[in-house]
């Protein structure tokens, strides 16, 4: 009884000693994580160079091979002559306008081309220009549907097109549409406009494939 009666005594003194360690050992644990920890964990969290798409599209640069034509912007940079840096439409007959140079043929040139020509008529008036020609915005590459259709408008013209994709996208034939009666009407270079007939119920039957012509910037298709 006596032997019991100690070792009782002997586990309460143990239980006694180790206590005070187990509670400072639970109370670490419970402990919210530092401010410093928190930090890393929020930055392993966050990818340090986030992806986030966008939709702007950017300006058509010198060098890209596009041709200016009418009413596109312009953006003209001079280095260190504000006063000749501005942003300019093309007009419908291809010219724009500049202080001190006048009226310059932009249509039918790329960015780069129209950047050389800018470059030497300046050299007449500022010594050795640093000419820069930006194409902000393209209105150009388009071309028009009018007439018995279901959407008449224009059309941008991003990629090949014949006059059947036009009559497909402008939402096909209103009632009344006289289909053997279509043409394309296209300004040529010297400024004349000509009609290239298209025989829709033909084209569809395989009969008169070439009417079906690939669609240029600024035609018009006709649908009497």
């Amino acid at each position: 009884m006596q032997r019991s009666t100690t070792k009782m005594w002997l586990a309460l003194a143990i239980l006694a000693v180790a206590s005070p360690f187990v509670c400072s050992a639970n109370a670490q644990e419970n402990q919210p994580a530092s401010p410093k920890t928190q930090a890393v964990d929020v930055a392993k969290a966050q990818p340090s160079n986030p992806d986030v798409p966008t939709q702007k599209v950017a300006p058509i640069s010198k060098d890209s091979g596009f041709v200016i034509g009418a009413e596109d912007i312009l953006s003209i940079n001079v280095w260190k002559e504000p006063e000749m840096s501005r942003q300019v439409p093309v007009r419908p007959d291809g010219m724009i306008s500049l202080p001190l140079l006048g009226d310059i043929k932009a249509s039918g040139l790329t960015p780069l081309q129209l950047q050389e020509q800018l470059t030497t008529d300046m050299k007449k008036y500022i010594s050795d220009p640093e000419v820069t020609v930006i194409v902000n915005e393209v209105h150009s590459l388009t071309f028009n549907v009018v007439g018995e259709v279901l959407k008449p408008g224009y059309y941008p013209l991003t990629r090949r097109m014949t006059v059947l994709d036009a009559i497909a996208l402008s939402g096909g034939f209103r009632d009344f549409a006289k289909s053997k009666k279509i043409y394309v009407l296209r300004t040529q270079a010297d400024g004349k406009q000509v009609r290239l007939p298209f025989n829709y119920k033909n084209v569809i039957r395989g009969k008169n494939a070439k009417q079906n012509i690939e669609l240029e910037p600024r035609d018009t298709v006709v649908v009497p």
